[in-house]
């Protein structure tokens, strides 16, 4: 066997082989490498979670998923009888407090609770401090933060302007310091800060929610002309505008809800560049147009209720959310005009003349108007004619004929003037 065929037959590596290898690692190296600047980046104020892989003699070394490892000072694992209260292996949540020459992290400022030499990592780190008030003084309280006195502004001690200074005395509360100088003996601090974050972030959830469609339960918070501002939690509000608090005409929010109600309603829209929510109840009632073809039929007469005046006609409330018009030129001639004989709020039978359900119309014309007692007698609105429709209709009378009994104010008018001409 010649030397090739051996080598060949030993599984000797073509010529190709090595550089196609160092290839491979360099490969590796560099993904290496990039993974490397790709190692997780850390933020002061960041809450982070770690493993304590060792206990030196005055830190502790916590695995954090970094470049490298944190530190955190023994001082703060310590229990109440002196013992580190943490194990190599052991898990432990802080925050960072500074990123200067490696991560140095604190469990306690994690938690509120800082010690004197802390309060300037809170303060640089934006991180919140525990904080007794002690008493009121003049444009303030004072406070003492990790036994070191501090000035709270009354403005800042609570989102709410406050009647009673002296009913946050001895209250234990959460606070940002604002200022730090004097290395910590000159400390000004914030509640205010802290519970609006808070009510940032409540509100923030809120919204998660607020979508079109998404019906919410909500409060009445205060009545304007136009309509009803509604919060639906953590601040955020809504606008129920009049047009939307039912299908029939409202004058006035009050007429529908009343400050402190809690009421359901739906999402209408919600714009994104202004976070305006428009509110609805309406969509959450049935549509009244959707039966009005089958319900009001032409040569029928209804009771209905003059709602406003044009100078084309008159609008009549036929049943809540149902209007029709009752055109000028239905109305018969009088001296001074129709307005004469019109007037709002007045209830009259108005015979059906057109009926379009697609357009949300009903041309009506007013055959005689009836006084506050007929009103009262006849139950509200009721249809009258001859052939009643299969299911009959809001207010059926059973039968009884147009003009029968009652006469048409048309007829009497007509009848009046010409006894005049007659005379």
């Amino acid at each position: 066997m010649s030397t090739d065929e051996k080598e060949q037959e030993g599984g000797a590596q073509s010529p190709d082989a090595e550089p196609q290898a160092t290839a491979a690692a360099e490969d590796d190296f560099a993904s290496l490498l990039e993974a490397s600047f790709q190692a997780a980046s850390f933020e002061i104020g960041q809450q982070v979670q770690g493993v304590c892989v060792s206990l030196g003699q005055d830190v502790a070394f916590i695995d954090v998923g970094g470049k490298g490892e944190a530190t955190i000072d023994l001082e703060e694992l310590r229990d109440d009888e002196g013992n580190v209260d943490l194990e190599v292996g052991g898990n432990l949540q802080a925050v960072v407090v500074s990123t200067r020459n490696g991560l140095r992290l604190s469990c306690k400022l994690a938690r509120g609770i800082a010690s004197r030499r802390q309060l300037s990592d809170a303060h640089a780190a934006g991180l919140p401090v525990e904080g007794r008030v002690e008493k009121v003084n003049k444009g303030g309280y004072e406070v003492r933060v990790a036994g070191q006195r501090a000035f709270c502004p009354l403005s800042l001690i609570d989102t709410a302007r406050t009647d009673d200074p002296a009913e946050h005395e001895g209250r234990t509360y959460r606070f940002r310091i604002i200022e730090y100088k004097n290395d910590g003996r000159d400390l000004v601090l914030s509640r205010r800060a802290i519970l609006e974050e808070e009510a940032r972030e409540k509100a923030e959830e809120v919204l998660k929610a607020v979508v079109p469609g998404a019906e919410l339960t909500g409060r009445v918070v205060s009545l304007r002309d136009y309509g009803a501002f509604i919060e639906l939690g953590a601040g955020v509000q809504g606008l129920l505008h009049v047009s939307e608090m039912g299908w029939s005409r409202v004058a006035h929010p009050g007429q529908v809800v009343q400050e402190g109600q809690e009421i359901t309603v739906q999402v209408r829209k919600v714009d994104g560049e202004s976070g305006k929510i428009s509110l609805s109840l309406k969509s959450l009632q049935a549509d009244p147009w959707q039966k009005a073809a089958a319900t009001y039929i032409v040569g029928q007469s209804y009771l209905g209720r003059v709602t406003r005046l044009a100078e084309f006609g008159a609008f009549v409330e036929l049943e809540p959310g149902v209007e029709a018009l009752a055109h000028e030129s239905t109305f018969p001639a009088t001296k001074g005009g129709w307005r004469k004989t019109v007037h709002e709020e007045m209830t009259a039978r108005f015979r059906i003349e057109s009926v379009d359900p697609e357009r949300r119309r009903i041309g009506v014309s007013m055959m005689d108007s009836l006084g506050d007692e007929d009103v009262a007698a006849s139950g509200g609105p009721r249809r009258t004619g001859s052939a009643p429709p299969a299911g009959g209709g809001p207010g059926d009378s059973g039968g009884q004929q147009d003009g029968e009994g009652f006469g048409s104010l048309a007829d009497k008018l007509r009848a009046a003037m010409g006894r005049d001409e007659d005379s």
